[in-house]
């Protein structure tokens, strides 16, 4: 009997709600399309769900701008729909993790408009307003998103805070009624019987009390059009610091591990529940028992190409500064993120690349975060044109390449899609069909969907297909799934000198498994200590599974996968 918790030796998948599945035929996903996919989750092997933002929006930001908490987007559909989704996943064994916005809030929701209303409104606490200074902005604070991050309001006179767009204005969250409400959001899903909740952008949600100026002397634009320009990792690395300093009073400060700990003790009234934080800094562990049960572990995506050196350094420095009791949380890609095949390919060995990486996602300590639309393969869209952004985020990069660097609108086009999030969010593909199944060939999707599709980059022809990219995953779930090892076993690298495979075992008390994955585009060899000689192959992309090991070292194919059990120990 495993002694481990659900959220421990689950697999999640993160379903993006407008690019997932259209159910009624207006070009949006919603959870009329999501009712009519649960069978396929269960079918991939996914054990939980991480739902970005249903809630009712505005969408300026594509649901992480909230009107209100507890209502469903009308074009994702009805509080009915919502429940039967739940319940289909519930009676599959599937749970499911809300994605909570604690930060801010839309400024069209009721408590921001009653905010606004006057500078008596029982609610204008709960924002963070101030006078302007010198007619002009309460300090020198930028948004991240480009601009200052306060946004006069003639209304009453004064400025009001936001880290990310001026639409989504900042909680006060110094205000116990602010907390108090927000709780209540939490406990209101959690009553209905959802599972946690992944939290977004949980550094950003206090500020340094008292608002100082950062004083730097320096300009968000600036600092953008430098960073363009580097030619050196050391300028980019300059530039970074730059941008850290900026933002030094904004993010990151002590209180919201004080707010963190309140919130457990709220999860922690409902059993086996999850909070899970937008965040990689391992302090959100707590003491391992009393802030976040999980968060994720990004510094493992922040490069180009995975190698064994890499993903080595990455899980000794990762595993060495969390606390003992605390989890691990490992992700490649997700709806702010470049997808796998795109980000990490060399443009030749995609495929197998991917394949790769995959499988070290599975086969790391912790528990692993997939994102919708990989199961087949998509890559990221780069034949957007300007005209079809959706992302705001891409139509400031495509201004700022513009105005500041001088770009031609060509050459802004194509580096705002690189830049932007939309090409990752495209709809995805269900069939070789118009609109790859998404909506009907009549209707225009929100996003426009990847061509590829009709090359195979689609579910139904990849479900009939044994050798294709999606049965590859539901292989690897499964396995996962039955070889208890690599859902909670203790973490060793071996041959730590190999520059190839990256070699490493996952142990229990009763199980002990090695997995070597070949990383490079030529056969390479591992080797591994003269008490693992008693392997059996459970799976391999390249040779027969069930085969016996007794040699002491493995020669791997190019970009091979070897996953082995140890028959006696």
């Amino acid at each position: 009997m495993s002694r481990k918790k659900w959220w421990q030796t689950a697999v999640f998948y993160q379903i993006y709600p407008r690019s997932f599945a259209d159910g009624n035929a207006d070009g949006i996903g919603d959870f009329e399309g999501m009712l009519e996919k649960v069978d396929y989750l269960k079918w991939l092997g996914v054990d939980a769900v991480w739902l970005s933002p249903h809630f009712a929006s505005p969408q300026v930001d594509w649901g992480y701008d909230v009107s209100d908490y507890y209502q469903i987007a009308p074009e994702y559909g009805t509080m009915d729909q919502f429940l039967q989704f739940m319940e289909e996943l519930h009676r599959r064994d599937i749970r499911l993790v809300l994605d909570l916005v604690l930060n801010h809030t839309s400024d069209q929701h009721p408590w921001f408009l009653e905010s606004r209303s006057g500078l008596d409104n029982p609610k204008r606490d709960w924002y963070i307003w101030k006078p302007p200074r010198n007619d002009g902005p309460p300090n020198d604070w930028f948004s991240t998103f480009g601009g200052s991050a306060w946004t006069f309001d003639p209304q009453t006179g004064e400025y009001y805070y936001h880290f990310f767009f001026p639409q989504q204005p900042d909680l006060n969250w110094r205000n116990p009624e602010v907390k108090q409400a927000m709780f209540d959001v939490a406990r209101y899903w959690l009553n209905l019987g959802v599972d946690g909740f992944r939290l977004d952008a949980v550094g950003t949600i206090f500020e340094r009390d008292g608002h100082p100026d950062h004083a730097t002397g320096d300009h968000l634009d600036a600092i953008y059009r430098d960073s363009r320009l580097a030619k050196t990792k050391a300028e980019q690395r300059k530039a970074n610091r730059r941008w850290q300093r900026m933002f030094r009073h904004q993010v990151d400060m002590p209180e919201v591990h004080d707010l963190m700990r309140e919130l457990r003790q709220v999860v922690n009234e409902y059993p086996e529940k999850v909070l899970i934080g937008e965040t990689e800094d391992v302090r959100f562990y707590g003491d391992g028992e009393d802030e976040l049960h999980l968060n994720f572990n990004f510094p493992l995506m922040r490069t180009d190409r995975l190698t064994p050196r890499w993903v080595r350094l990455n899980q000794r420095e990762r595993l060495s500064q969390m606390p003992p009791d605390a989890w691990p949380c490992n992700t490649l890609n997700n709806h702010d993120a470049g997808r796998m095949m795109s980000q990490f390919g060399d443009g030749k060995h995609d495929l197998q690349i991917a394949q790769v990486n995959l499988a070290l996602l599975l086969t790391l300590k912790g528990t692993p975060f997939l994102y919708n639309g990989e199961e087949i393969g998509m890559v990221n869209h780069l034949g957007l044109k300007v005209e079809d952004f959706r992302d705001p985020l891409s139509l400031h990069a495509y201004r700022l390449e513009v105005e500041l660097l001088g770009c031609s609108p060509q050459e802004a086009e194509r580096f705002a899609i690189e830049y932007g999030r939309d090409k990752c969010r495209t709809p995805v593909q269900w069939a070789n069909q118009p609109n790859a199944g998404f909506c009907p060939a009549d209707v225009k999707p929100w996003l426009p969907v990847h061509p590829n599709y009709a090359e195979g980059i689609n579910v139904r022809d990849q479900q009939e297909d044994p050798g294709s990219m999606l049965n590859y995953y539901r292989r690897l779930l499964h396995l996962r799934k039955n070889t208890p090892a690599l859902m909670e076993g203790d973490y060793q690298p071996l041959d730590e000198n190999n520059r190839h495979v990256f070699t490493f075992l996952r142990r229990t008390k009763n199980q002990i498994c090695l997995v070597a994955l070949n990383m490079k585009a030529r056969p390479a060899k591992t080797v591994f200590p003269y008490w693992l000689k008693n392997l059996r192959c459970v799976f391999s992309t390249h040779r027969k599974e069930g085969q016996l090991e007794r040699a002491g070292f493995l020669t791997l194919q190019p970009f091979e996968v070897w996953i082995g059990v140890v028959e006696s120990f």
